[in-house]
């Protein structure tokens, strides 16, 4: 178990544990919650030993392993899946013990340094880690790309896939979803519901958290309070403990109240002195409770649109898409659609198809590659984009920025009008004039909301606004969108705020955009009727490869001339052709072969078991543990599975491009 005992923790004058006590059960799934600059990840600095604690012990038995997700930006040709195997610490421990015994040729050390790979499952490692790279989005023939080919959102999915790869006893998982769509966040969320091991998150997901987590720590005003429950159940018992709390100030206060009014009194007589002393003396002992404070909470709106044009956008056979060195690349192609006055648009789609590219579009960041967009008169568009940096200086502050802004939209305003306009936004004192590169994640997306309320638009365009915003923050825009009487087109991963807000969605898929008809579970539902028919797919290409060739051969035609001879060079070219593929399916058919072995050895180890829980015998305590390892050779046949019909398609790509 992990326990924190009377934790008081300092980052340079502020405070951000003061004797803190918590204790957490293995296997315990535990959301950590709190605003922006609460400490959250100063508790996981202390938990991984980057951090000492200035009063207090912290216990975490030494034999977990522990896993997190680095959070610098992978610099490395290694190629992708290589990458990922390296999380893998048990592994990579008998890989390095396997190269000394050889350096030493130590046949013991030999054999047991292959009984370390086994242990470590090293035959279905390089599976297993594909599996993890898709599972987040990548496609098949990115998974053995450099790491340095990636862009920066997908490099940290390589980092929170070498995280998942860690044999882990306690895995801590810093805003995970932040650089996740959708389609791979609901992924992430059925393998953390999977792992059997002690998972602290860190995340201002509401509906993450509640599928996931199962205790709730509250870090504010430097206190940590465990509730056990989920985020909504933690929510529910905070607002009654906020209740009871204040109720006992209150009451409190009435008895502080009279103590006070009796030493007032009588202090001044003698037959009654000895009696007030001793009020004095009580009131002085009493521990005074402090008052439920909210003044903290964040909350702002959006202005009134100058005018509502209606429509605002139409498109006409639009093509989206960015031009390269080598020409333009069209990603999406056909829109023909329309975009109302008060629409509340939701994109789904999975990343890289797509919905980022359309929106830059609408906001004229890339021009239409086809057809016409046609905007309605006096549109004004708010445009909120996923890097914020697209739309900030890093080397201006906050109020250059308003300063600028006001020039360009709006009359000049003074600079104090400005000054009060950011310190709504919690811009307050010398941090207007900060630059906005030395700001934090939630304090530039912040930054970006200002501008937009500023600007008065009737169209606001979001592009995942809420990775880097707490809850408050998050629950704030929601009303601020709700309440806004322009129209809105939301790309989100966060299912709580595209349900609060959108009433209609957008599918981008397979170069094209349409309606989706149905809510967002009817998408999740969709997602996964996509992945078994994808399933189901390969799996029928992989029984078809299978077939012997003469059973796969389809009838001949009638011959209506004979065929002419192959020239020598034209069968030496052919023989050639032949062994070129051999040579390159060669290692996936290598693949397959250490595949078929381990499904036969999980199926032998899975009957073994299931025969010691039929014949009646087997003692209660390994019954349980028979349970768990069932559970695991279920999952692992399921990877191993998938991996063989991947690989098989990829094969039977490679023989139809040589066709």
């Amino acid at each position: 178990m992990i326990t924190l005992r009377n934790i008081t923790l300092r980052r340079g004058t502020k405070i951000v544990l003061d004797d803190a006590s918590v204790t957490l059960q293995p296997g315990e799934k535990v959301g950590l919650v709190g605003r922006n600059g609460a400490g959250k990840s100063s508790l996981f600095a202390l938990l991984t030993d980057r951090l000492q604690s200035d009063k207090g012990e912290v216990d975490i038995p030494r034999q977990w392993a522990v896993g997190e997700v680095a959070q610098n930006m992978p610099e490395t040709d290694m190629p992708a899946t290589e990458f990922v195997l390296e999380g893998d610490t048990r592994l990579m421990a008998a890989r390095r013990a396997l190269e000394a015994a050889e350096a030493a040729e130590d046949g013991h050390a030999m054999a047991d340094a292959h009984g370390l790979l086994m242990d470590a499952g090293a035959f279905d490692a390089r599976p297993r880690a594909q599996a993890l790279l898709m599972g987040l989005g990548f496609k098949g023939e990115q998974v053995d790309a450099p790491v340095n080919s990636f862009s920066g959102g997908w490099r940290m999915r390589l980092q929170l896939a070498r995280a998942l790869m860690c044999p882990a006893d306690l895995m801590l998982l810093d805003e995970p979803t932040n650089h996740l769509d959708l389609d791979a966040l609901v992924w992430l969320e059925a393998w953390l519901q999977r792992y059997d091991g002690t998972l602290i998150i860190i995340s201002h997901d509401r509906e993450f958290l509640d599928a996931i987590t199962k205790v709730t720590l509250h870090l504010d005003e430097a206190k940590l309070m465990r509730y056990g429950g989920n985020y909504t159940a933690f929510e529910a018992m905070r607002a009654e403990r906020m209740v009871l709390q204040q109720a006992a100030y209150e009451k409190q206060q009435d008895r502080m109240a009279h103590l006070q009014k009796f030493i007032d009194r009588f202090k001044a007589k003698a037959s009654k002195a000895k009696q007030a002393q001793s009020r004095v003396k009580a009131l002085e002992r009493m521990e005074k409770l402090a008052p439920v404070l909210t003044a903290s909470d964040f909350s702002f709106e959006f202005r009134e649109p100058v005018s509502l044009p209606n429509p605002m956008l139409m498109f006409d056979e639009v093509a989206c898409g960015y031009d390269t060195e080598e020409g333009e690349k069209i990603i999406v192609r056909g829109i023909d659609r329309s975009v109302l006055a008060g629409q509340r648009i939701g994109i789904l789609g999975a990343n890289g198809q797509g919905k980022s590219t359309v929106v830059k579009t609408v906001a004229r960041m890339q021009r239409a590659m086809a057809g016409k967009i046609t905007e309605g008169k006096g549109l004004s568009i708010g445009y909120f984009a996923q890097q914020e940096m697209d739309v900030l200086r890093p080397e201006e502050g906050p109020l250059s920025h308003m300063i600028r802004l006001a020039k360009e939209v709006s009359p000049s305003a003074r600079e104090q009008e400005l000054r009060d306009f950011l310190g709504q936004f919690r811009f307050v004192g010398d941090m207007v004039n900060q630059p906005v590169g030395s700001l934090s994640g939630g304090e530039k997306a912040r930054l970006v909301l200002a501008m937009l309320v500023w600007q008065r638009p009737n169209l606001l365009l979001l592009d995942e606004p809420t990775n880097h915003l707490d809850l408050q923050t998050r629950e704030a825009l929601s009303m601020a969108l709700n309440e806004f009487e322009g129209t809105v087109m939301l790309v989100s991963h966060d299912r709580a705020l595209l349900r609060e807000v959108c009433d209609e969605f957008w599918l981008v898929t397979q170069g094209g955009v349409g309606p989706f008809d149905g809510d967002l579970d009817d998408y999740q539902k969709w997602l996964l009727e996509q992945s078994k028919e994808a399933a189901k797919l390969a799996k029928e290409q992989a029984k078809k490869a299978a077939a012997s060739p003469v059973a796969a051969a389809p009838a001949p035609a009638p011959i209506a001339a004979p065929a002419p001879i192959a020239s020598r060079e034209d069968r030496k070219a052919s023989g050639q052709a032949r062994m070129r593929l051999a040579e390159q399916t060669k290692p996936l058919r290598k693949q397959m072969d250490g595949i078929d072995a381990k499904l036969n050895q999980l199926a032998d180890e899975r009957t073994a078991l299931e025969a010691r829980l039929a014949d009646g015998a087997t003692p209660p305590a390994q019954i349980a543990e028979i349970g768990k390892r069932l559970k695991a050779i279920h999952d692992e046949l399921e990877a191993a599975e998938l991996r063989w019909l991947e690989l098989s398609a990829e094969i039977d790509a490679m023989h139809a491009a040589a066709a």
